[in-house]
């Protein structure tokens, strides 16, 4: 019995996966079919560096719609965000707001000023003009109005400053390879 064959009747009579409620991982020979049968569109992947990328592209007939990463003003992999859109993946920015990290930061607060916006709106727009699909965390409504609230455009100039912004430092955790060429 696959994975796939458990499924949940949802209240409108959908019918999913039973794991597909979150984040769940589908083991690598059951992927392909799975798709090629319909019972998943497509796949996505998180944090996957170029040669996870190639791995899987070279060795599964499944191609990931998209790839989700740390991108944010301070960590902005501009490498390896070209080649996954230069791959038609979609890259998914996690952290836009870096922990909390640009919230403090006198540099990033004006410039948030020179536009007329928050420190989270700017982060978030940053990974928006990145063209990142943007989901910043938060359970506080104001917080969510205010974060979908990103109707500016910060200038090429300033897009510069940004992307060259001090690194955050992460440590180890930093990077997370995931198959490195061993698929």
């Amino acid at each position: 019995m696959s994975i796939f064959d458990e499924t949940l009747t949802m209240n409108n009579g959908l019918k999913i996966p039973k794991m597909a409620l979150g984040i769940w991982e589908i083991p690598d020979d059951q992927t392909p079919k799975a798709v090629e049968e319909g019972k998943l569109r497509t796949i996505g992947v998180a944090s996957f560096e170029k040669e996870d990328l190639d791995n899987l592209m070279q060795n599964s007939s499944t191609k990931s719609a998209v790839n989700q990463i740390l991108v944010h003003i301070g960590e902005t992999p501009m490498n390896l965000i070209d080649y996954i859109q230069g791959n038609d993946i979609v890259v998914e920015a996690f952290s836009p707001i870096a922990h909390g990290a640009p919230l403090n930061d006198t540099k990033i607060e004006k410039m948030a000023d020179k536009y007329g916006v928050t420190v989270p709106q700017l982060c978030i727009r940053y990974d928006w003009q990145l063209n990142c699909v943007v989901l910043p965390k938060s359970a506080n409504p104001a917080h969510m109005k205010s974060n979908a609230e990103i109707d500016f455009v910060i200038s090429d100039e300033d897009m510069d400053k940004l992307k060259k912004f001090t690194p955050v430092d992460y440590g180890k955790s930093g990077v997370f390879p995931v198959f490195g060429g061993k698929m």
